[in-house]
């Protein structure tokens, strides 16, 4: 997890007074603490797979699997009951006799749960041939009982061996997979013959989808392990096998590839496609079944057509996530300690980084990291927005990695040269109308930095450190750009929304001078950035008026309130055509905490959190390092993102009033199944906003 979780930086200090040796015992303390979350797990295994099946069928039961009351009747009814307790051969084969003539609900859930249990029973003593035999009865019968009868429970759904039915075809579609994997055989594009006693098995696997083409290195299941490190797990109930699919050797085929961190896994569903036919396996003489098993992304597609009917997949979309964590290489705490302490070694590793493939026709969410963080503090937030439908059909979130040691301009700097690198990476025609639509969401110093791609620079900046023109500026290009790049910039067309957590607009009170003095005796700047300043400095005796902003070493110094970036900042032009939102923390007053911090999150003042601007304001009961986990703030920037979706589809339809319109013809953005013409109108050189068009038309009611 990231250090502000585990950073514990309270204002230790009576209201109105600082005491240095406090600050100092409890950074130092903050340095001890983090150092020991390095080792924390996110996911770990299992002692024996989850099994919902467990409790009904008495799975880990002294005596062993046994049928459930219901299906001992339907045996007894039959006159097959000798076979509830044992012999499930030959109670199996008289029972596929009884189904040639009777294929009711009643025989083809009684044949579904009797194979199961039979096949836990022979892969427990390792008779591998067996049991996949009888695994894949149990998932054909179960699919038939689900769908392909005519009367009972797939023409109700009220019957309670529905959802029993359903983790019967699950755990016998996952106990196949596993002994296919043992086998080695689990790999895609290729299809295998299996030979079972009375069967002859095609099975293929293939991805679907965004995924397709891709070729996975390992697939894990998700029943194997237990989310410890993200507090909700969630979870979709349907039909298929939730697997963790993972990519070490190579990136996937997939849209943004680029921006995927090493090691990345993804949430995949394994759903059985079984197709039988009269043909005969001329060397076994035997039934041939095809099986195709397809992977599909839950994410991307929720649910399949089944029959005329919608059918949701089963899906894990944390444990993949939690896996992840576990294995990724940007997501050890170090990560945080090195962009602070060492901002230059982590330059090679700044950037965009995404989890999910691109999608040119989704909202980009763009979270961004605060001092000694990293991407993995979003996670929590992440996990629990990326659950909600309407959320994830909308948006696709990306994370923002940074050295926080370094003035968090020079950031900013970064960030919009990043961004701007990635619309011509992604969107080089600049097509993509959702691109256009970004919503910013900063926590704490990533608020500055996220703030300041919506601003306008014009002189003021400049001004701040000399009142001569730039182009009389000495030195080499590449320094005296890199100044004007920091001091001279536009704010991005592409950004909608911003929203800051924390943050501290008019600075913190914890950069103090025992703070910062520590951060100029701890942080190592990188030298393209201290010497790039010095040269500057010597090279142009006399051209600075004032020296402090060129003279800021480090994040501390810069986020102090007297830093002369701050006013500017909240006095610059902002752009027209982005609303602001803050999510502001403070602390329990009924605390000790809320007695020593006022009202504050302990790090910042409310007063220094709030903006003017801001169309909205959220204050939740919560510090400094858990206001953007804090339950209270993931809703509130789930409402943002819902107004904002909103807000574009009236900008739509106020879109297709306008007098001067220019028909869009194949248009990736738009669907063909707009319920009015699509049409654009066309944008007007004063404007600088491209025209907003959101993907989707409202709902007709």
């Amino acid at each position: 997890m990231t250090h502000p979780q585990n950073w514990f930086m309270p204002v230790i200090c009576r209201r109105g007074s600082r005491s240095g040796s406090h600050w100092i015992a409890f950074f130092l303390l903050g340095i001890l603490i983090s150092s020991g979350c390095a080792t924390q797990k996110w996911a770990s295994v299992r002692k024996s797979p989850s099994n919902p099946l467990e409790g009904p069928l008495q799975l880990m039961s002294y005596s062993g699997p046994k049928v459930t009351e219901r299906t001992r009747q339907s045996l007894r009814v039959l006159g097959l009951e000798n076979y509830a307790d044992g012999s499930y051969e030959k109670g199996l084969a008289e029972l596929a006799e009884i189904i040639e003539s009777e294929p009711t609900p009643d025989n083809l859930y009684t044949f579904a749960e009797l194979s199961y249990i039979a096949a836990t029973r022979a892969d427990a003593m390792g008779k591998d041939a067996t049991a996949l035999e009888l695994y894949a009865g149990s998932v054909s019968h179960a699919y038939y009982f689900l769908f392909e009868c005519k009367e009972g429970v797939a023409a109700d759904g009220y019957d309670p061996r529905f959802r029993q039915a359903c983790d019967i075809y699950n755990k016998s579609l996952e106990g196949s997979l596993r002994l296919v994997k043992a086998q080695g055989r689990l790999k895609q594009g290729e299809t295998y013959r299996i030979k079972t006693p009375n069967h002859v098995f095609h099975v293929s696997l293939d991805a679907i989808g965004r995924w397709k083409g891709t070729q996975f290195q390992d697939f894990k299941f998700t029943s194997d392990y237990q989310v410890e490190g993200l507090k909700n797990q969630h979870r979709q109930y349907g039909l298929g096998v939730p697997l963790i699919a993972e990519c070490k050797d190579q990136p996937p085929l997939a849209p943004g590839s680029d921006y995927f961190p090493p090691n990345l896994t993804f949430a995949l569903t394994a759903f059985l496609q079984v197709e039988h036919t009269p043909q005969i396996d001329p060397e076994t003489n035997k039934k041939i079944h095809y099986c195709k098993i397809l992977l599909y992304d839950p994410l991307e597609q929720p649910e399949i057509e089944i029959h005329g009917r919608k059918i949701p997949f089963e899906a894990d979309i944390s444990t993949p996530l939690a896996y992840l964590l576990d294995s990724s290489s940007v997501a050890p705490t170090s990560m945080a300690t090195l962009g602070l302490l060492s901002p230059g070694e982590q330059q090679g590793q700044r950037g965009i980084y995404m989890l999910e493939p691109y999608d040119p026709k989704k909202i980009p969410v763009m979270m961004v990291h605060g001092l000694w963080s990293s991407p993995m503090t979003w996670l929590e937030m992440f996990n629990d927005l990326r659950a909600q439908p309407e959320i994830r059909e909308n948006y696709q979130f990306w994370f923002y990695l940074y050295p926080t040691g370094q003035p968090f301009w020079i950031s900013a700097s970064q960030f919009r040269a990043d961004l701007n690198a990635m619309r011509a990476d992604l969107d080089p025609q600049q097509t993509a109308l959702a691109l256009d639509q970004m919503v910013l969401v900063g926590h704490s110093m990533g608020g500055l930095v996220s703030r300041m791609q919506t601003i306008d620079s014009q002189n003021d900046f400049w001004n701040l450190v000399s009142d001569q023109p730039p182009s009389l500026l000495k030195g080499s290009p590449e320094d005296t750009d890199a100044l004007k790049d920091v001091l001279f910039f536009e704010p991005n067309r592409s950004v909608r929304r911003v929203i800051t957590m924390g943050t501290p607009h008019r600075g913190s009170d914890f950069a103090n001078s025992t703070t910062r003095w520590l951060g100029k005796n701890l942080i190592a700047l990188p030298s393209f950035v201290t010497g790039r300043s010095n040269r500057l400095i010597s090279e142009n005796p006399g051209f600075f008026r004032d020296r402090d902003l060129l003279e800021i070493s480090t994040s501390v110094d810069s986020l102090a309130p007297d830093s002369p970036v701050l006013p500017e900042i909240l006095d610059a032009p902002k752009a027209p055509w982005v609303q602001y939102h803050t999510v502001i923390g403070v602390v329990d007053q009924d605390t000790w905490l809320g007695y020593f911090a006022g009202r504050s999150d302990g790090i910042v003042k409310y007063e220094s959190a709030r903006l003017d601007e801001a169309i909205s304001e959220k204050i939740v009961t919560a510090d400094h390092n858990t206001v953007h986990r804090n339950p209270q703030s993931v809703l509130e920037v789930r409402r943002i993102l819902r107004d904002h979706v909103t807000q574009l589809r009236q900008e739509y339809y106020s879109s297709l009033k306008q007098p001067a319109i220019e028909t869009i013809t194949n248009d990736p953005v738009l669907p063909v199944g707009h319920l009015a013409p699509v049409e654009r109108a066309v944008p007007q050189p004063t404007n600088p906003l491209r025209t907003s068009i959101y993907s989707t038309p409202p709902s007709p009611n």
